[in-house]
């Protein structure tokens, strides 16, 4: 596929990351300006139980540039941030010295879509953020929504199939059927797109804990109505080791974004004494 990320590598990180699990939070951080970047990555930067970190609309410009210089001084050894021309981007970071960026699953708007691999406690893992776009303009309703949409979920079997732990994670503009509340809005084709997933071998990690649970990580700026928007997605092999998936309300509720973080946490097989 096209769309290889560019690898920028940085400095010594600020905390040795965990090498018996993997430890992610993933934030729309909603296209800050530079001044707002910066706290932003202060914020992350004060999240030490997160050794990566998947960003999601990033801008296109100088404020995105801003934020890959302000992880990479925040002690995060790897940056991967693909470039998509004004569009917005999603940024992958992590303080794990061996990652590898790798190419996007998808052919369309791959900015939105990248991929890293690294290796832990001996678990090869593949990590892939995900920006869905939003409905977009009346002259291009849904136009670029439904054909990414459409691109991801035929990527995602082979994506599950690579072998060892991959996890997806992003906001993925749509929610789950049964949402609560219900938003109307919302057609057949975009609940299919987050029952792809399940159908390609993944597991929704908040619901395998939560089965219950009404959450949401964004509200309506009239209705202040609720949406689960941003989700965290691991190969249903792995599902049992998921330990820890909660929305972190703290950057939303001071202003940060407009999004609540997600943090997932999953545990990695020991290798047996001999």
């Amino acid at each position: 596929m096209t769309g290889q990320a560019s690898l920028f590598t940085h400095r010594t990180a600020g905390h040795e990351p965990a090498t018996d699990r993997l430890r992610l939070v993933t934030w729309n951080v909603q296209h800050a300006a530079p001044a707002r970047t910066v706290r932003q990555v202060d914020w992350l930067a004060g999240q030490e139980s997160t050794d990566v970190v998947v960003l999601t609309e990033v801008s296109g410009g100088s404020s995105g540039d801003v934020l890959v210089q302000e992880l990479s001084d925040a002690g995060y050894r790897a940056v991967i941030a693909p470039w998509g021309g004004d569009d917005y981007r999603t940024v992958i970071a992590s303080r794990h010295a061996t990652v590898a960026a790798g190419p996007s699953p998808v052919d369309f708007l791959p900015h939105r879509f990248p991929t890293a691999a690294l290796t832990l406690a001996g678990t090869p893992i593949t990590v892939a953020g995900l920006y869905v776009p939003s409905r977009g303009p009346k002259e291009r309703r849904n136009e670029d929504k439904r054909a990414f949409q459409n691109a991801v979920s035929a990527a995602l079997p082979a994506l599950a199939a690579r072998g060892g732990l991959v996890a997806v994670l992003g906001d993925l503009n749509v929610v789950e059927p049964g949402h609560i509340p219900h938003h109307s809005l919302y057609g057949r084709w975009e609940y299919d797109f987050y029952t792809s997933f399940a159908a390609a071998g993944f597991t929704d990690a908040f619901r395998a804990l939560h089965p219950e649970e009404v959450e949401h990580s964004w509200f309506g700026r009239r209705s202040g109505d609720g949406y689960r928007f941003d989700h965290a997605l691991v190969t249903a092999a792995h599902s049992a080791r998921i330990r820890t998936c909660r929305y972190l309300h703290e950057p939303r509720e001071s202003g940060l974004s407009d999004h609540s973080a997600m943090e997932l946490l999953v545990d990695l097989p020991q290798e047996s004494a001999p």
